[in-house]
């Protein structure tokens, strides 16, 4: 009953860590558009801010996965912890140094820039430490429900931080508030984790492996992946271009690309079409964004389970419901349009996910999932490597052309994907 009692709260310690980490950053990312323009920084500049910081994690995340025999669980997930409190911490820094005119607002993006290097450096060990601690503790019939559950903090995360940045704007430093709050949270999750977590040794067992993880982002659920290749056995590396999976891979590829694109320029498209103060456009990025991943959320947790659909259906109702999404984007004038719009591209993008991810996996044998897990985990990092800037870039140069391009290629997508995806062996 005491080991039950400790395994419990171990677990719920796990979950508001990786609640905290997803929170975190997509607090952080809904305040940017808005302290960007307040600020006179190009568009351009704060979306490289969180391309540079992808583009580290989607390296980082594997080499802290595959050092967790070296240095332990417990170890590798205060590492984590200690990662994002310094570079959150660092980022408000900056940004405030910024906001109070005691350096140009451009080295104050750069340095912010610099200071998300150290969270995609360092912060991406918690993640597939956390997982780790969870498999290794669970017996196999028990582990994809308890990896599961871990995962769905990240989907909550990217509901928590966008619902709560408008909230938390201190005095002063104004909206560099939120670093400042969540650097207090992640003091106060890692003195627990150091104070809580049971002291493992450096042995991992074959079967109880962590998996790198997805980059946290608005808009951006956890896909399933990590979880396969943690309760995968010993696993016989896969091609990326094998047939079996590529169609799967490219169909996430391109949709990942479309997500990106319009949730990183939401912000943006929020001030400029609605006009009013920068508080207000605060405001409305939050509850937008909520809106969306609210929206995923409810397509991964409530429609996907009930409608029971394979994952070339779900593929290409969420195409076709994403693109509709994008298009009214395009158009969408008014606060109530924005956020309709958003939450269909982003219930759309909640079923294409664990579509291609699912598809992929059954696309293949028993001790080829672990390869597979990994290759869809890059290809949802490498999306939100070049998607934002790409995004951001369109959007500077004519506002409706980001939602356009990105449509157009949903539509393309669906038609690859009704001529070149059927349904697996292991589906039939």
């Amino acid at each position: 009953m005491v080991a039950d009692r400790e395994r419990r709260r171990d677990f719920g310690l796990l979950f508001v860590v990786m609640l905290t980490v997803a929170a975190g950053n997509t607090a952080m990312q809904s305040v940017l558009p808005a302290l960007g323009r307040s600020l006179g920084v190009m568009d351009s500049a704060v979306a490289a801010a969180f391309s540079v910081s992808a583009a580290i994690w989607v390296f980082a995340a594997p080499f802290w996965a595959k050092r967790l025999d070296r240095y332990g669980q417990r170890r590798l997930v205060i590492t984590g912890m200690i990662g994002f409190t310094i570079s959150t911490l660092a980022c408000g820094l900056f940004l405030a140094a910024g906001i109070l005119g005691w350096i140009t607002p451009a080295a104050a993006f750069l340095l912010f820039i610099l200071g998300r290097l150290i969270y995609g450096a360092f912060g991406s060990a918690t993640p597939p430490a956390a997982q780790a601690m969870v498999a290794v503790r669970t017996t196999r019939a028990e582990r994809t429900k308890a990896l599961t559950l871990l995962a769905s903090a990240f989907g909550l995360g990217t509901i928590l931080g966008p619902a709560l940045s408008p909230y938390l704007l201190l005095p002063v430093v104004t909206m560099a508030g939120p670093a400042f709050v969540f650097t207090v949270v992640g003091i106060a999750v890692v003195i627990a984790a150091a104070k809580l977590l049971p002291d493992d040794r450096p042995a991992i067992d074959e079967d109880a492996r962590g998996a790198a993880v997805a980059y946290p982002t608005i808009g951006g659920q956890s896909s399933g992946a990590s979880v396969t290749a943690a309760t995968a056995g010993p696993s016989r590396d896969v091609r990326l271009r094998d047939a079996r999976i590529w169609p799967w891979m490219l169909a996430g590829l391109v949709m990942g690309h479309a997500q990106a694109m319009t949730g990183q320029t939401i912000g943006f498209l929020l001030i400029d079409r609605l006009g009013g103060g920068l508080s207000d456009a605060l405001q409305s990025t939050g509850l937008v964004l909520m809106m969306g991943a609210g929206a995923a959320l409810l397509a991964q947790w409530g429609l996907i389970p009930i409608l029971n659909l394979a994952p070339r259906a779900l593929i290409l109702i969420g195409l076709a419901l994403s693109a509709a999404g994008c298009v009214l984007l395009g158009i969408a004038d008014s606060l109530h349009g924005i956020a309709t719009a958003y939450a269909l591209a982003s219930l759309g993008f909640g079923f294409v996910r664990p579509g291609f991810t699912a598809g992929s996996s059954l696309a293949v044998g028993a001790n080829e999932q672990g390869s597979v897990a990994g290759k869809t985990t890059a290809i949802n990092g490498a999306a939100f490597v070049f998607g934002p800037s790409l995004g951001v870039g369109l959007y500077e140069v004519w506002r409706p052309l980001p939602y356009g391009i990105a449509a157009a290629a949903l539509v393309l997508l669906m038609a690859y994907v009704w001529f070149n995806l059927r349904p697996s062996a292991h589906e039939a």
